[in-house]
């Protein structure tokens, strides 16, 4: 691994040597050679390390205190990809209980802990007889589907939303649903076989192998396999000594050379936690981005796009933007004309939906040549919280409307939006999608909610951003960044001021409607969090 730190005087071993060696391989072409490799003793080390992972628990829902920040760039492109860690070691030899500890120490919401296990082959009935008999091998390569493996941590590093198979070892198959797993700023993958894939090895950033004494690890096997698994101690013993020692003799213990980090005793060795945590933390400020800075200062004196469609300034939308602009206006007639807007904002995005020849009958008999959608469904998802009030007019003309949520607050300290939570309706990537939002500046935050679709597999062009007011910024911002989103707003504000507020404005909407009091330091990208 490149610009690894020096760790003088911790007790683990950097290994640099990725050069291959002799030996037989799995039989599986892509699977590296396995070799013989000598390693000196090592001196062992503690500390202790501890901290509050940095999110709040409600009945239902966990957001996080501490956002996930962009993870691209002005152009609405991927400029930065998951940081990886593999971690690799023998069977119980305290791999998941090093994860956790990486996880609690790294005090980063956006981390993903990836499972080996879930990766298990299916078995056939024949397989699953052996399986019950401690016949079949679950500590071989072929055991294992790689090429879901290496597809799924692939679109994980690249930032995308993938499904997690989870795996039953009681019945040694997939259970019916999986996990859906998304914005992972770092991913750690652990698992016997971790480095013994040569694609899968690409995709480590950070390669460590937790080295514990065979004894410990056949004592922590027994007691994981009958307390969790059901196993009888028979069982479990004819299983390690067949097929559990040997597979760590032949393809385990011989990628220790591939190893950045080898961690002796497992989750107990907290010094070496915490030198990995202290690089992970260095290579994640190299990648921290500056979007809304970049935003202020780009596609200005431009032309509006054509993706953008404003509402006709008849005099009754004229009329309701003067009284919900005026600041002497009271909460109830802000509320009652905003939702006279947002009705018809909401009649106005439907007319951009696609639509096919349809042939009815009226109760005249004739025949009536209408229209009708060509789609397979329609999905509303709000940024909150000022975009859940257009929920209302949404499901108002469209009957049984699904509806998800995006949180996206502003780091006060950057300045830059931070993805703190979000909840989809499944397989929404076939969904034509109504992204509501009342006012958009600088568009950092539109743009994080559509990135946050894309990466769900949602089409560009089935996107269509709705806003009760914008700033000529915000509609660059997000036409540039995605030129196939369709922009539809009642009004569009020429200016943003130093402090992102659209000039001259509404004010804060989610405030002025909810009947809160604004933050000092409020912009109009901001997104409060949600009341319960």
């Amino acid at each position: 691994m490149n610009n690894l730190p020096a760790y003088s005087g911790a007790r683990i071993s950097a290994c640099w040597n990725l050069g291959g060696g002799g030996g037989e391989g799995s039989g599986l072409d892509r699977l590296l050679p396995t070799v013989s490799t000598g390693l000196s003793p090592r001196k062992r080390t503690t500390s202790q390390c501890k901290s509050e992972p940095p999110l709040l628990r409600t009945s239902k829902r966990t957001i996080y205190t501490a956002g996930r920040p962009p993870w691209y760039n002005e152009h609405g492109a991927q400029s930065k990809e998951a940081f990886v860690i593999g971690l690799c070691g023998g069977s119980a030899s305290g791999k998941t209980t090093v994860a956790r500890k990486i996880i609690e120490a790294l005090d980063v919401p956006w981390v993903v802990l990836l499972s080996m296990d879930s990766f298990y082959k299916v078995l056939s009935k024949d397989e699953q007889n052996l399986a019950a008999d401690n016949n079949y091998n679950f500590d071989h390569p072929d055991a294992f589907d790689f090429d879901l493996l290496t597809h799924t941590l692939r679109k994980l590093k690249l930032g995308k939303s993938v499904k997690i198979p989870v795996y039953d070892f009681t019945t040694h198959g997939r259970q019916k649903e999986w996990k859906t797993v998304y914005g992972a700023s770092v991913v750690i993958f652990e698992g016997i076989m971790s480095f013994a894939d040569k694609e899968l090895l690409q995709l480590l950033d950070m390669k460590i192998f937790v080295d514990t004494d065979s004894d410990i690890r056949l004592v922590r096997r027994l007691r994981r396999d009958i307390t969790e698994r059901g196993r009888d101690i028979g069982g479990v013993i004819k299983q390690y000594n067949k097929y559990v020692k040997p597979a760590f003799d032949q393809y385990i213990e011989p990628t220790m050379r591939l190893a950045d980090i080898v961690v002796p005793r497992g989750g107990g060795n907290m010094v070496a936690i915490d030198l990995i945590v202290q690089h992970v933390h260095s290579q994640l400020e190299e990648r921290e981005l500056s979007v809304r800075a970049a935003l202020a200062s780009a596609h200005q004196a431009q032309p509006l796009p054509q993706t953008l469609s404003v509402l006709e300034s008849t005099p009754q939308v004229r009329g309701m933007h003067t009284i919900i602009r005026n600041k002497e206006t009271s909460r109830d007639e802000f509320i009652f004309y905003s939702k006279r807007l947002m009705r018809l904002l909401i009649e106005r995005a439907l007319s951009f939906l696609p639509s096919q020849s349809h042939t009815v009958q009226t109760p005249q008999g004739e025949d009536y040549e209408g229209r009708s959608f060509d789609g397979k469904r329609v999905t509303g998802v709000s940024i909150l919280r000022a975009g859940e009030t257009m929920e209302p007019a949404l499901r108002a003309v469209c009957k049984d409307v699904r509806i998800g949520k995006i949180l996206i607050q502003t780091n006060q300290d950057t300045g830059e939006p931070e993805l703190h939570y979000l909840r989809l309706p499944r397989e929404i990537g076939e969904d034509h999608v109504i992204l509501m939002d009342c006012t958009v500046s600088t568009g950092a935050a539109a743009m994080m909610a559509v990135r946050v679709l894309l990466d769900h597999d949602v089409q560009e062009d089935k996107i269509l951003l709705v806003s009760l007011l914008m700033a000529e910024m915000g509609v660059h911002s997000v036409a540039y960044a995605f030129p196939q989103v369709q922009i539809i707003t009642t009004a569009v504000d020429k200016e943003v001021n130093d402090l992102f507020h659209i000039i001259p404005g509404i004010g804060n909407f989610g405030d002025r409607y909810f009947g809160t009091d604004a933050p000092p330091d409020w912009s109009d990208d901001e997104m409060d969090e949600p009341s319960y």
